[in-house]
C-alpha cells in the first residue's frame, strides 16, 4: 500500500507538482487500487472544459495557500510551476483519465489517471497543494 499521507512516494515523481502513485492490478483482474480503495468516480471532461475546471481549481488551492500563511515565495513557486503543468497535461489530454471522489464535489480536485510509456503501467497524479495531510 503506499502511503500519500506523508505525500512522500519510494517512486521517482515525474513533476514535481504533482504527486504520482504507481496502481498495481491483479493478474485475474485488472483493478486500480487507488480508484477502488477511494472510491474515485470516473469523469469526463473535454480540454476546454478541463481547462476552465483547472483554472478554477487552481485559483482555489493558492487562495487556501495564503490563507494557511504560506510564504510568498511558495505560493509564487507554486503557480509559476502550475502553469508549465497545465500546459503538459493539455498538450498530452488524450493521455489522461480523469476521476472525482465519492462525492462528485465539483469544487473538489480531479485525479488524473495515466499509463507509462509501457502502455501497462497506470499511475494517479495530484496537485500536492491540494492535498491535506490526515492522520489515519
Amino acid at each position: 500500500m503506499v502511503d500519500i499521507v506523508e505525500k512522500r512516494s519510494p517512486f521517482p515523481l515525474r513533476y514535481p507538482l504533482l504527486l504520482i502513485i504507481p496502481i498495481k492490478g491483479d493478474a485475474a483482474q485488472k483493478v486500480n487500487d487507488i480508484v477502488r480503495d477511494f472510491r474515485l468516480q470516473p469523469s469526463s471532461f473535454d480540454k476546454a472544459s478541463y481547462e476552465d475546471y483547472l483554472r478554477g481549481y487552481l485559483r482555489k488551492v493558492v487562495n487556501a495557500l495564503k490563507w494557511k500563511n504560506v510564504p510568498n515565495e511558495e505560493v509564487i513557486t507554486f503557480q509559476r510551476g502550475a502553469l508549465a503543468h497545465r500546459k503538459r497535461i493539455l498538450d498530452s489530454f488524450e493521455d489522461w483519465e480523469f476521476y472525482t471522489g465519492e462525492s462528485m464535489d465539483e469544487n473538489g480536485m480531479v485525479v488524473l489517471l495515466s499509463y507509462r510509456e509501457d502502455g501497462n503501467t497506470p499511475f494517479a497524479a495530484y496537485w500536492k497543494h491540494g492535498l491535506e495531510e490526515m492522520k489515519v
